[in-house]
């Protein structure tokens, strides 16, 4: 099998795999355990063709990747991945020892048995911090063994055509035999803004139902004091911008729990957006409050914001499609991966 063939390990709805694709990547086969996520990209036949399964990780060590590929050791160009972020992010409060972490060294285990020429794997900036470092430290020690050079940089889509801040720490591999040292992402000069992104959708219908043009173009109803907080901030304004009586009792000061500073907010339309979270959805989870309407983004608006094509599809319920969406990697910032990879592989030295 020739040319830049590449498997999407932990697909999720297909945003990495998508921009791989549009650098000139071919995606042979992806997988993950999530059923509406292979749903999804399944229902997306205008951008995927290749087979996809779900399918848990340990269920492709032992040489079944290979077999199902129907390739040898060292054949592959691109092993493609973002392990589960859940048990690194920075915004989470719970157990170090998450078993979602070790999905990080199950990966590993993968590269070493596909023994592609290049690997990438995408994750939250928590894997570099307190939860993470050991892991991708134990990581880089065994691919470096394995036969790589690895680098590590921490990429913020907005530097790279995505309108959002959205900053992740990038893993690239190549392998020594290749001769070669990564080329990192060229940065955009053109900053795309949420008016860019977003600006020509019309208002979504009153009564929650989808716009007749566009899917998933849909307002969530929000509660009556809810209602007054968003109708009390102006774009790109927050929670510390509200007045005192609006304010949650845990956000008033002399609260024992401050919580997070960057919710009950509106997005600005000449500005990028906060990062697309799984619950963006929800108008008291961040500032993904509209512009200037009195809601939360849609769905749709969610989507095109992490760069995902307006016609792109999404299966399952509210929540599903939220998680599919904030969880993906924009594909704009993907592809920009993507190019930087190829380029370090047909550089002359």
């Amino acid at each position: 099998m020739k040319g830049y063939t590449c498997v999407d390990a932990f697909c999720g709805a297909g945003g990495l795999g998508l921009g791989l694709q549009r650098a000139g990547m071919q995606i042979i086969f992806s997988f993950d355990i999530e059923k509406k996520c292979i749903e999804t990209i399944k229902s997306n036949k205008k951008y995927f063709n290749h087979t996809v399964e779900q399918a848990d990780i340990a269920d492709m060590l032992n040489g079944r990747l290979l077999e199902k590929c129907n390739l040898k050791r060292g054949e592959l160009f691109l092993l493609a991945g973002g392990p589960p972020c859940q048990g690194f992010s920075v915004q989470r409060r719970g157990d170090d020892d998450d078993p979602r972490n070790q999905l990080v060294l199950k990966y590993e285990k993968l590269i070493e048995e596909v023994y592609p020429k290049f690997f990438v794997m995408e994750n939250v900036t928590g894997i570099a911090g307190k939860r993470g470092k050991t892991i991708l430290g134990q990581l880089v020690e065994e691919v470096e063994n394995t036969g790589y050079n690895v680098y590590i940089n921490l990429l913020d889509a907005q530097n790279y055509g995505v309108p959002q801040r959205r900053k992740r720490y990038v893993v690239v591999g190549v392998r020594k035999d290749l001769n070669r040292k990564y080329i990192k992402p060229s940065v955009s000069t053109t900053k795309i803004t949420v008016r860019d992104a977003i600006g020509y959708l019309p208002v979504p219908p009153e009564d929650g139902k989808d716009h007749i043009n566009y899917p998933l173009h849909r307002r969530d109803k929000l509660s009556d004091l809810n209602i007054k907080r968003i109708n009390a901030l102006k774009e790109g304004q927050g929670r510390d911008d509200l007045p005192k009586e609006l304010l949650a009792n845990c956000h008033k000061i002399g609260s024992d729990i401050i919580g997070y500073r960057n919710v009950y907010g509106r997005m600005a339309w000449d500005d990028v957006a906060p990062t697309i979270t799984a619950r963006f959805d929800s108008f008291t989870r961040g500032k993904f409050g509209h512009p200037d309407q009195p809601r939360s983004i849609s769905l749709r608006e969610g989507a095109l914001l992490q760069t995902f094509p307006e016609d792109f599809n999404f299966v399952g319920s509210k929540v599903d499609i939220a998680r599919q969406i904030g969880n993906a990697v924009p594909p704009v910032l993907a592809e920009a991966i993507g190019k930087s990879i190829i380029a370090t592989y047909e550089e002359e030295f």
